[in-house]
C-alpha cells in the first residue's frame, strides 16, 4: 500500500488555528458580453488562475452563492499567493455557462472549477476541451464526463459499492432495490447490479416509484410476495383448523402458535437499498413493516442523502447503514463556514473548498502536466478525506459507513486514510452477461424498458428471473417456514 501523496489540500488544525481573516484584494465587474466576473486572490503575485464557474443567479443561486463562499475559506487556509480566483455567474443555464466559460478563457484561465447543473458542465465541455484547459466540475451525472472534464461530486456508484460492500462483509448477499422512477434510480440499479455480478452476490428485485410519491403500497405489496406470504399463512391455519375440529390436539398447539404471524415465508432478499430522504424515506422503511419485513432480518441501506434526515426515532430504521463523506476533519469547515456565514454548510459546499485546495496544489505543478497530476492514483488529502480523480472523469472519495442508533448515527466503519494502488473498476464498461446470469424481478415498470436502461439492452430469455413458483417449490418454502418457528405440523 503506497503512502498518500505529499500534497495536503487541507491545512493541519494546529495552523489553522492560528489563521486570521486575510486581507483579499477584490476585483469586480461585468464584462462585455454581460457575465458577472470578479477576481479574488492573497495580494500576491499571482500566476495560476482557476475561472470559478458558479449560479450566483437564476434558480440554483443559494447552492452557487454557498460553494463561492466555501472557495473563499479555502482560498483564506491555503494561503497561496500564487493563486487566483476569477468568479464567473453560470446564471444556473448552459446559455449562461457558455458564455462564462469563454469569458473564463479569454481570462487566461489554467484551470476550470465549476460548473454545478450536469446541463452546464456539457455546455462548457468542448470549449474547455479545445483550449486544453482542465474543468474540475461538481455535478453527479457521469454522463457527462469525459477525458479532461472531472468531477469532485459524490457519485452513486462509490456510494453503493461502499455501502454494499460493507454488507456482503456483514454476511448479506442478496439485495432488493426501492428506487425512483428517474435517472437516479436507473444509476443506483446500474451500480448494484455491476457491484453485484463483480463480486458474487445478487440483485434479486427491484421496484420502481414515482418520484414525488409518498405511497409505496403497490409496489411494496408486490415487492415482498406479501399476497402469497399472507395465502400461505391461511392455507396452514385451514388446514390446521380443520384438524384441530376432528379432536387433533397436536394441530390445535399449531394454530396457537401461528396466532401472532401476519404472513408466513420470508422475502428472498437479505437487504434493501432506499436511495431515499426525509418524509419519502420515512414512508418507505415503515410501508415495508406493514408487509412485514424488519430488521435485522432485512437490512436497511441508504446512499450519503440519508443525513438530510433526522432518523433517530424511525425505529424501523435502527441499525440501518449508509455511507456518508468522512467525517474525521468536516468539522472544522463546518464550524469556520458557521462562524463566516451564520449557517451550517450543506455537504455539497464542502468539495467547493476541497476544490480550490486540489488548485493550490496543482498551482506548484508544470501547466503542461496538469492531467498527470489531477489523476494521480495516490489521491490527495481534503477536508472529506482522501480522494482521487480518474481519467475518463470520474472520482473516488474515502466514505464513511454509518450506522442509524437511537442515541444518533454513528460511524462504524471508517473511511480509509489513504488509497490501494489499484483502481476502481471502470464502472462506465457493460457487463458480460452470461447464459448463467438471472436479472433482478423488476416491479413498477416495464421489464423490457428497465432492463434496456440498466443493462444497455433487454436480456435474453434465458436470462430471464424465475417467476413462477411450482407446486413443488411452494411445498418446500412452506417446511422450511414452519421449520424456522421450529413448527411441526401434523400429518
Amino acid at each position: 500500500m503506497q503512502v498518500l501523496k505529499k500534497y495536503f489540500v487541507f491545512v493541519l488544525f494546529a495552523i489553522l488555528a492560528g489563521c486570521r481573516s486575510a486581507d483579499v484584494a477584490t476585483q469586480g465587474g461585468y464584462d462585455d458580453m454581460s457575465t458577472d466576473y470578479s477576481e479574488v486572490n492573497l495580494g500576491g503575485r499571482s500566476n495560476f488562475r482557476v475561472g470559478v464557474l458558479l449560479p450566483l443567479s437564476g434558480s440554483a443561486a443559494k447552492q452557487g452563492q454557498g460553494l463561492k463562499n466555501a472557495t473563499m475559506i479555502a482560498l483564506d487556509d491555503v494561503r497561496n499567493p500564487n493563486l487566483i480566483l476569477q468568479y464567473y455567474d453560470t446564471k444556473s443555464t448552459p446559455e449562461g455557462a457558455r458564455v462564462a466559460i469563454e469569458n473564463a478563457l479569454n481570462q487566461q484561465s489554467d484551470l476550470i472549477l465549476g460548473p454545478l447543473m450536469s446541463s452546464e458542465v456539457k455546455a462548457i465541455s468542448n470549449q474547455a476541451i479545445d483550449k486544453g484547459v482542465p474543468v474540475i466540475a461538481f455535478s453527479t451525472n457521469t454522463d457527462v464526463l469525459q477525458s479532461n472534464i472531472y468531477t469532485l461530486g459524490l457519485l452513486i456508484d462509490e456510494q453503493i459499492g461502499r455501502v454494499m460492500s460493507f454488507a456482503v462483509a456483514k454476511g448479506r448477499s442478496k439485495f432488493a432495490l426501492l428506487v425512483p422512477d428517474n435517472s437516479t434510480g436507473v444509476a443506483v440499479a446500474k451500480a448494484a447490479v455491476k457491484f453485484a455480478q463483480r463480486n458474487n452476490v445478487q440483485v434479486v428485485r427491484i421496484g420502481f416509484y414515482p418520484p414525488e410519491t409518498t405511497d409505496f403500497s403497490d409496489v411494496l405489496k408486490k415487492m415482498t410476495d406479501y399476497p402469497a406470504r399472507v395465502a400461505r399463512l391461511q392455507k396452514i391455519r385451514t388446514s390446521m383448523a380443520a384438524k384441530s375440529a376432528n379432536g387433533d390436539t397436536n394441530a390445535a398447539k399449531v394454530l396457537k402458535r401461528l396466532e401472532p404471524l401476519d404472513t408466513l415465508g420470508d422475502v428472498d432478499f437479505d437487504a434493501v437499498i432506499i436511495p431515499e430522504y426525509g418524509p419519502r424515506l420515512k414512508s418507505a422503511a415503515s410501508m415495508f413493516g406493514y408487509y412485514d419485513v424488519f430488521s435485522p432480518k432485512v437490512k436497511f441501506l441508504g446512499t450519503s442523502i440519508w443525513e438530510n434526515t433526522s432518523l433517530n426515532k424511525e425505529t424501523t430504521l435502527f441499525g440501518s447503514w449508509y455511507p456518508a463523506m468522512s467525517r474525521s476533519h468536516s468539522a472544522y469547515f463546518s464550524n469556520k463556514y458557521n462562524d463566516y456565514f451564520g449557517e451550517r454548510p450543506n455537504t455539497l459546499y464542502s468539495f467547493a473548498y476541497d476544490g480550490v485546495a486540489l488548485a493550490s496544489a496543482l498551482s506548484k505543478q508544470d501547466k503542461d502536466n496538469l492531467t498527470e497530476a489531477i489523476t494521480d492514483p495516490d489521491g490527495y488529502i481534503g477536508i472529506n478525506g482522501v480522494f482521487r480523480l480518474y481519467m475518463d472523469g470520474r472520482n473516488e472519495h474515502s466514505l464513511d459507513i454509518v450506522e442509524v442508533r437511537s442515541t444518533g448515527d454513528v460511524v462504524v466503519d471508517a473511511a480509509p486514510k489513504r488509497f490501494e494502488t489499484s483502481v476502481m473498476a471502470d464502472s462506465s464498461k457493460p457487463l458480460e452477461i452470461d447464459s448463467l446470469y438471472r436479472a433482478p424481478l423488476i416491479f413498477g415498470k416495464d421489464r423490457t424498458t428497465a432492463q434496456t436502461l440498466i443493462y444497455g439492452h433487454p436480456l435474453s430469455p434465458e436470462n430471464q428471473p424465475e417467476a413462477y413458483i411450482s407446486f413443488e417449490q411452494e411445498q418446500e418454502i412452506t417446511r422450511d417456514a414452519l421449520a424456522k418457528l421450529n413448527i411441526r405440523v401434523p400429518n
